[in-house]
């Protein structure tokens, strides 16, 4: 048979590697630990928790929380995961006889699209831009072997920290007027806060004047100096980890165990670490915007390693159970479940629906959370009773393929 005439179309249910569909899924659902806080709060409470709000007591141990265990974790096992689809997708396209640039670049270019729309429509902390861009550059390393594509990304990853560290060295040399400004976006004056609370609680439209300038920056200056070096890097770390078996649960226990231990064991030190320096300096944008900021930057690879042995050694040990099962269906209608996110926290927050920006403490934000995932964990397994593909994973694969795919199961 002529491999050309075969018919390129997606992965099939029964066809799909379940450990990466449970792991896909821990992380669509603990990635929200993170952006709950850009939902909910002012720009400049994601990176100084001191900027904004009530940072005592129960808020304290609740932001805590979500740096140790949360903070650019699960970002880490996207950029991974994006990493193996995409040795996945080409690998399969070569074998059937199709032109694996061709899909590859159609499924970045559309999800640039989806990108773009929610990042400048909906919400402007939107992450699938940056993956589409990296995924353009990552493409053209997949067929480097293993060990140079983790070396590779383990130096592209460094340049972020390297960056940070001229800058902050840099900041003696900097005029005043650079340094007002860069104070003034690590606390920001009352007025500011103000703007941004009434932009927020506003219409759609009044958030359009906060939104499009913090999208903009986020996918450039930011893009350049942090997230584009750490995706791509992290995109050519999860080729590598794929192709070596261990996103697909084929290492040995002992292999996962000491990804649990070794993970755990230098990254919650060092994170905490952190935690401790950055509290002892009084959040003082001298220090913890440029070194504090190191602690969890490294950390968190460490600890997103952690988190994969334990995935992978539940998934070997066949004690996945029910809950595994709507991990599972969570990770296979992931892109749907980041949007539904973005959609039921925008309508909790901003002003077009009940307007609670600002409003909600960070531990009530955790209740949020997990009102969230009890809702993605029930209708996500539900939903892929009757369906094939979640709704946006429908339209994505389609406008990939350039053909219409069954969305019901036969």
């Amino acid at each position: 048979m002529n491999n050309r005439a075969t018919i390129l179309k997606p992965v099939e249910p029964g066809d799909r590697i379940q450990s990466l569909d449970i792991l896909r899924g821990f992380a669509i659902l603990g990635i929200l630990i993170m952006n709950i806080q850009s939902f909910a709060l002012i720009e400049a409470a994601y990176i100084n928790p001191a900027a904004f709000g009530n940072l005592s007591g129960i808020n304290k141990w609740a932001w805590i929380f979500s740096h140790i265990f949360g903070d650019q974790k699960f970002m880490t096992l996207f950029s991974l995961l994006y990493g193996a689809g995409i040795i996945m997708i080409t690998s399969r396209a070569r074998e059937t006889g199709r032109n694996e640039a061709a899909i590859h670049f159609r499924r970045t270019w559309w999800l640039l699209v989806i990108g773009m729309v929610h990042a400048y429509l909906l919400w402007h902390g939107d992450i699938l831009v940056p993956y589409a861009i990296c995924a353009v550059f990552v493409y053209f390393f997949r067929k480097i072997s293993p060990r140079k594509l983790l070396i590779i990304g383990i130096l592209i990853i460094s340049i972020p920290s390297i960056l940070y560290l001229l800058f902050g060295w840099s900041m003696q040399f900097w005029p005043p007027e650079g340094m007002t400004n860069l104070t003034k976006s690590w606390t920001p004056p009352a007025e500011s806060i103000n703007q941004e609370i009434s932009a927020f609680r506003g219409s759609w439209r009044e958030q359009l004047g906060f939104r499009f300038p913090a999208a903009f920056a986020f996918q450039t200056f930011i893009f350049l100096i942090w997230s584009g070096w750490r995706v791509a890097g992290l995109m050519l770390i999860g080729m590598a980890i794929f192709q070596w078996g261990v996103l697909k649960a084929k290492q040995t226990h002992r292999f996962y165990q000491l990804m649990v231990l070794i993970g755990s064991s230098v990254g919650f030190p060092l994170i905490i670490l952190g935690v401790l320096f950055n509290f002892n300096a009084n959040w003082a944008l001298e220090y913890s915007m440029f070194l504090g900021w190191q602690f969890n930057y490294w950390g968190s690879l460490f600890v997103s390693a952690a988190y994969i042995g334990v995935i992978m050694l539940v998934w070997c040990f066949r004690s996945v159970g029910k809950l595994g099962r709507s991990l599972a269906a969570v990770g296979r209608t992931a892109l749907s479940n980041y949007l539904l996110q973005t959609l039921i926290c925008t309508h909790i927050f901003y002003g077009h629906g009940l307007g609670l920006f600002a409003k909600i403490e960070r531990a009530n934000l955790l209740l949020v959370v997990m009102g969230i995932w009890i809702i993605e964990l029930i209708i996500s397994p539900v939903w892929l009773t009757y369906f094939k593909f979640g709704p946006v994973e429908w339209l994505w694969r389609s406008l990939t393929y350039m053909k219409v795919q069954p969305m019901r199961h036969k």
